[in-house]
């Protein structure tokens, strides 16, 4: 009997530890913020009256109050969307709209939601994105005209920016052809001045070679330059001799004449 009540106290011993170490190793559940209603009426309220005033940036902070309150508030978070929206903070409106759109069963709201969407990307330009977005939109409420008007124009406006893509893709490529032409056209041309240079360089050369006596003239003409100053020289010379004999003579004379009358 000892025996076996010693094998039940080890039995029940080991389920306690057992207990123990699964109450030790489980997780600690953090506890669940409480949603204040009062803060996150009030703080929609009054973001709403902001907004109304065009106060969009004093409309974001009681909206984001109100997320403080109650972070579940489909309504804080759609109208926190709409205050960014018209900040044209893109990227951050498209996020509290996304979260309609994936978190909301109110269709007429995530209908509403998407519209915004396909408005975001409709101001980026990005006009594929915003077509499907308004479809998604129209697909929630199909009676929205607004949205259905907005969609054709988004599609008006994607084919046009098609085109204007493929006509500039065209024209870069026709001056890109024109350029090549004309760099083309500039090579021939220095080739074709190089060549008749070269001919001209040629014919010349040929023509020196074949008549020699034609590089002859300038220096005979230069013999004759000299020559005629040579004969300058001595003509001038000749009548220096001239003047000097009749000044010899004109002296001798006057000693003749001296001697008979002395």
């Amino acid at each position: 009997m000892r025996a076996i009540r010693y094998i039940a106290y080890l039995v029940f011993a080991g389920l306690a530890l057992n207990v123990s170490a699964q109450e030790a190793a489980a997780p600690v559940i953090p506890e669940e913020k409480k949603v204040d209603e009062k803060v996150e009426r009030n703080s929609i309220r009054k973001g709403n009256d902001l907004f109304n005033d065009k106060k969009y940036t004093e409309a974001e902070i009681e909206y984001r109050k109100a997320l403080e309150a109650n972070p579940s508030s489909q309504i804080a978070t759609y109208n926190l969307g709409a205050a960014l929206y018209k900040q044209q903070k893109w990227n951050d409106s498209r996020n509290e709209y996304r979260k309609i759109v994936q978190s909301s069963s109110d269709s007429l709201r995530t209908a509403h939601a998407w519209h915004n969407l396909g408005n975001i990307s409709f101001q980026e330009k990005n006009y594929a994105q915003s077509i499907e977005e308004y479809k998604n939109a129209l697909r929630r409420n199909p009676k929205d005209n607004e949205t259905r008007y907005n969609l054709r124009l988004a599609q008006l406006l994607l084919e046009k920016q098609q085109q204007d893509q493929q006509n500039q893709d065209k024209n870069n490529k026709d001056q890109q052809d024109k350029n090549k032409d004309q760099q083309k056209d500039q090579k021939q041309q220095n080739q074709d001045q190089n060549k008749n240079n070269q001919n001209n360089q040629d014919q010349k050369d040929n023509k020196q070679q074949e008549n020699p006596q034609q590089q002859q003239p300038q220096q005979s003409q230069m013999s004759k330059e000299n020559a005629q100053q040579i004969l300058d020289a001595i003509q001038q010379d000749e009548r220096d001799t001239q003047e000097k004999v009749q000044r010899a003579l004109m002296q001798q004379q006057k000693r003749k004449k001296t001697d008979k009358e002395w």
